[in-house]
């Protein structure tokens, strides 16, 4: 599908504050990267974060931890079952706690993912080359357009209420972060990304800016390109995204 118009902007909109006031995004925007390749020292970070993970939370349970639990009270918010759509931050340390490796999937996903699991943060990213129009965190109304999601073949819209990204084609991953559509996945051949770390209360923020910062310098170190970064919140509610 051709691109009409570049996203310009991303905003929180403001149904999500009546529902989640205290809701933060760091959110790190990358132009002209390199995304080809697989790099053994962002290998090294996931395994060495993997091992941390196992080692001081051995015998927990996932959904307890502080950082984990205030996403299953979103969830429950706004009506998904959290035992059956996990957060994307409960399902990636639930993965490494039951012995699994995390699996190369490129540069961006594993540098992504090595960060999510240091802060116990859930952490996503979009090519936006392949989104048109603003992106929105926003509440589902009636009448979204089915999506296809990873790992599905069949396109199902948004339940009404629920928590997503979207832009003017549609949404771009459902319940909040739980799972993204196949349309504006990472590749190899993304060049210019937007990557959003989220935080619910019980996250201070300059621990959520000390994430964003090591995002951006991992992207800029092994994918090269220009960065730029924002925390935005019910004060600061959007940021210009600009190629």
């Amino acid at each position: 599908m051709p691109i009409k118009s570049r996203p310009t902007l991303f905003r929180i909109e403001e149904s999500i504050f009546e529902h989640f006031p205290d809701v933060q995004m760091g959110v790190v925007l990358a132009f002209g990267i390199d995304n080809h390749g697989e790099q053994e020292d962002i290998i090294t970070a996931l395994r060495s974060e993997e091992e941390r993970v196992t080692g001081e939370l051995a015998g927990t349970v996932p959904a307890d931890h502080p950082h984990i639990a205030p996403w299953r009270e979103a969830y429950r918010v706004f009506g998904a079952n959290p035992k059956k759509y996990p957060s994307s931050i409960e399902n990636l340390v639930g993965r490494v706690l039951r012995g699994n490796r995390i699996r190369h999937i490129n540069k961006l996903v594993d540098i992504y993912n090595a960060v999510s699991l240091r802060y116990i943060f859930p952490v996503g990213g979009e090519d936006l080359d392949t989104m048109q129009g603003d992106i929105l965190l926003t509440i589902a109304s009636q009448n979204e357009s089915p999506i296809v999601l990873l790992g599905e073949q069949e396109a199902n819209p948004p339940k009404p209420g629920e928590v997503i990204y979207k832009d003017s084609i549609g949404a771009i991953c459902r319940r909040w972060n739980w799972k993204e559509a196949d349309r504006t996945k990472l590749t190899e051949d993304t060049t210019n990304v937007i990557l959003i770390i989220e935080a619910l209360p019980t996250i201070a923020t300059p621990l959520l800016q000390q994430a964003v910062t090591d995002l951006a310098s991992m992207l800029e170190t092994y994918c090269g390109g220009r960065t730029t970064t924002a925390i935005l919140n019910k004060q600061q509610p959007h940021v210009a995204i600009e190629y």
